[in-house]
Parts: structure tokens; C-alpha cells; sequence
């Protein structure tokens, strides 16, 4: 480990060195930061986790020397003017004007600038809204990632939560789009961790993910019916305490109400899915309110998919399987009945939200993104206003990742994460699939007006 961590000390300075400024450390910081924490991990498993994380960092920095590209893209300074302007607080501006400077908003106001700017935008009266932030998306680097990336952008997509890692997949998809080398939103990586496993090597895990500079777990599955086992419940524990000293969010997959409430009552304050296979009581969602327990939608989980896979009408899962027939534990417990799932998650979602429950956006698709988009909000329309949705979409998936000082509104102070939509999304959720212009941190990623 001594002669490894001077190899990373090696190859961080050289990085360093070369790009100055705070970006470059602020992407290279955990590789430098690394290489000198000297850490004493006993276990087995410990150790094959450390050798993980070191192999990853060497294997990210001596890419990024080999590209020789940039670490960020170069943030313009820009005025968008003629645009109708939503805030998350419910606010519409007519015809009004954000400027930015250096990648973040200096001012959301009516009418021009007095002052004007070289580089400006005429919105021709398209809608102004923050990008859109899906919390659970399953994304990893591999051959198609330059498509599957625009595809996001060209959806409205300008930031996303990996679903549930791999670590070292979603870092070097992070890093090719930080770098240049790809166009993408901006990427949350998330890593794996089980609860099959010993608790102590869970808690390894978990030090590992530190170690990489991961902030998240992946989801972590618990049983639904009929109910998580001892077992991982006691890991599961070892997991938020180990997290809790690591400072990595943990995020949990339960979507009965059995394990739903069970994770509350363990600590979690993440769940990555409103529960589809049962109802919520208005008692259970008030405790998880008074928890602090942050919850994402996957509404649509349940119903059926048109178009997608096929023209046919037939309707389909949301991996291309028949539907009901295909939909996770549908056959197999007792508790259940064909596609059920498709009236629990809306109800429960609205339940959960009248109660003060923080309830977060996410599609958890892998399919086209846009489609993705107009199959959720489909759903969450029955259940929820457009006002609703501006906040839900906005700061409430903002804060669900960490960042709501940072994204999720159109702000003085905030990223300059804007799109431009080509109809009034308070109108209805089909306008919000009418992307045009998207801006991430003030650099524009998509044009198509």
C-alpha cells in the first residue's frame, strides 16, 4: 500500500499540475486525497475493497492523462430574454430574462437587462423551467453511452442519479462527460453494496465507496413479503452506521409496506420507489414525514407501456415483457394480484404527499428517455397538479440528491441548469416533452429551436 499510494501521489501531481484552478482539483481531489489516507482495513474483505478502490483511482487518473483534455467545459456568460419563466415556487414571469455568468444565474427578472449582452438567447416567448433531475436512472459506461447520454440531454435530462452503480462504471462514464470526451448531463455515481453479505464486510464496502469519493449507495434491496429477514436488517443497520461515519447517503428499495416501514423505523432516509405492491396507511405516511424520510415517485411502475417496444397496442412491461404477467413477484406471492401495482404507487405517492412526506421524480426506465418522462408524468397526472409537479420535479429531487442549494429552481445563486420548452408546461404534462434548448451550467448542450 506505501509504494501504491506514492504511484497515485505520482500521477494526482502530475494532473494537478498541469490544470490549475479549483476545477481541476475538485476533480481530481479524491484521487490526491487518496493516495495519502493510510487506512488499516483487517478483514479479507476489506482489503480486496481497498485494492478496488486504489485500481479504479490509478485506472481514472492515467486516463485523464492520456486524453489530455479538459476538465470542464467552459461555462458561458449568456442572456436568455423573451421567455415565459417558472419558478419552483409557482411564480410565472412573462416575457422575462436570466442572465448568467461563469455557469451560474445572476438574475430572473422581467423584461431585458439594461445592459446588454454579446452572447444572447431569444426565447421567442418557450418556457424557462430548471432541467430536470431524474434521481433513479440505471446508466453505466459502455459502447452506446454517447447516444444514450444525448439522448437524456435532448429529453430535458441535466442531471442523474446513478440507480445502483457499478462504482468504476459510473465514475468513468462521470468522468467522460466531465472531461469532454462525451456530452452527457451531470452524473451521480452510486455503488453497490449487499445485504448478503457479513455486516463487516458491508461496512468495508461502504469505507471502499468513501474512499472513491461515492456520496450514494445504490439501491439496497429489502424483502417485501413477508418482510426483510433478521439478517438483513442487521446488516442493513451496520450499513447506515458505517454510511453515517463515511458521509454516503444510503438508499433503500422497499415497495411493500412491510418493508417500507421497516426501513423507517431502521433510519433510512432514502427510498428510491413509493410502494407499489400494497397501500400506505395516512399513519404510516405521517411517520415517515416526522422521520425525514425523502421518497422518489416510480409510479408508472405498474402500468402498462405503449409504443415502445413495439406498435402493436400490446401493451408491455417496462422491460418489454408481457404485462401483468412479467411485473416483479406478481406470481409468486399470494399478497398480490395481476398489475395491482398500477393503482397502489399513484395513490400511495398522493397519500405520501399530503402527509409532508418530501416526494422526489425518477422513471427508473432504461428505455428512451423521453418516452420515460411521458410515461411518468402521465401517471403522476392523475394524481397531481402541474404546480406540483414544477416543485416535485425542482427542489424536491434536488434535495433528494444533496443539491438543492445548487439545482431544482431558477435563481439568483443556483447552476445555470435551464431548458426551454416549446409550450406552457402548466397547461399540461405534454408540454413538458417539447424540449428545445438545453442549458447545463451555463454551457448550452442542446439547440434545436
Amino acid at each position: 500500500m506505501h509504494q501504491l499510494g506514492w504511484v497515485l501521489r505520482f500521477f494526482a501531481s502530475l494532473v494537478i499540475k498541469e490544470l490549475h484552478g479549483l476545477d481541476a482539483f475538485y476533480f481530481f481531489g479524491p484521487v490526491f486525497f487518496a493516495s495519502l489516507v493510510k487506512i488499516s482495513i483487517t478483514t479479507a474483505a476489506g482489503k480486496c475493497a481497498y485494492r478496488g478502490c486504489m485500481k479504479q483511482l490509478i485506472k481514472t487518473t492515467l486516463a485523464c492523462l492520456v486524453l489530455g483534455v479538459s476538465v470542464s467545459l467552459s461555462a458561458q456568460d449568456l442572456t436568455i430574454t423573451n421567455a415565459r419563466i417558472i419558478t419552483s415556487s409557482g411564480e410565472v414571469i412573462e416575457r422575462g430574462s436570466i442572465v448568467v455568468r461563469d455557469g451560474s444565474i445572476v438574475s430572473v427578472a422581467p423584461g431585458t437587462p439594461a445592459a446588454g449582452d454579446i452572447n444572447t438567447m431569444d426565447a421567442n416567448g418557450m418556457t424557462a423551467m430548471p432541467g430536470f433531475i431524474d434521481a433513479h436512472r440505471h446508466i453505466n459506461t459502455g459502447p452506446d453511452e454517447k447516444a444514450q447520454m444525448q439522448a437524456l440531454l435532448e429529453a430535458g435530462y441535466t442531471t442523474i442519479l446513478s440507480g445502483g452503480g457499478p462504482a468504476e462504471g459510473n465514475i468513468t462514464l462521470r468522468d467522460h462527460i466531465d472531461s469532454g470526451l462525451i456530452n452527457g448531463p451531470r452524473i451521480i455515481p452510486t455503488g453497490r453494496v449487499s445485504l448478503m453479505i457479513p455486516p463487516e464486510q458491508a461496512r468495508a464496502e461502504i469505507r471502499a465507496m468513501a474512499l472513491l469519493g461515492i456520496k450514494f449507495t445504490g439501491e439496497i434491496h429489502l424483502t417485501s413479503f413477508p418482510g426483510p429477514t433478521d439478517q438483513e436488517m442487521e446488516v442493513l443497520r451496520a450499513i447506515l452506521d458505517e454510511a453515517g461515519k463515511a458521509g454516503v447517503m444510503v438508499q433503500v428499495h422497499a415497495v411493500s409496506s412491510q418493508s417500507t416501514m421497516a426501513a423507517v423505523e431502521a433510519g433510512v432516509k432514502r427510498l428510491v420507489h413509493t410502494t407499489n405492491k400494497n397501500f400506505l396507511d395516512t399513519e404510516s405516511a405521517q411517520l415517515m414525514a416526522a422521520s425525514g424520510v425523502m421518497v422518489l415517485t416510480t409510479v408508472g411502475f405498474g402500468s402498462p407501456v405503449f409504443g415502445v417496444y413495439s406498435d402493436d397496442n400490446v401493451p408491455t412491461f417496462r422491460d418489454g415483457n408481457p404485462w401483468p404477467d412479467s411485473i416483479a413477484l406478481t406470481s409468486q406471492v399470494p399478497e398480490l394480484h395481476m398489475g395491482e401495482e398500477a393503482a397502489h404507487a399513484p395513490l400511495n405517492a398522493r397519500t405520501l404527499w399530503d402527509a409532508g412526506v418530501v416526494l422526489g421524480y425518477c422513471t427508473d426506465t432504461s428505455y428512451d428517455p423521453t418516452a420515460g418522462l411521458d410515461h411518468e408524468l402521465k401517471i403522476l397526472n392523475v394524481m397531481f397538479s402541474m404546480q406540483d409537479l414544477v416543485k416535485m420535479l425542482g427542489p424536491n429531487t434536488a434535495a433528494f440528491i444533496k443539491m438543492e442549494d445548487q439545482i431544482g429552481d431558477l435563481a439568483p445563486g443556483k447552476l445555470a441548469d435551464i431548458i426551454l420548452l416549446d409550450g406552457d408546461p402548466l397547461e399540461g404534462y405534454w408540454n413538458w416533452l417539447k424540449t428545445k434548448v438545453v442549458i447545463k451550467g451555463g454551457v448550452v448542450m442542446v439547440d434545436k429551436r
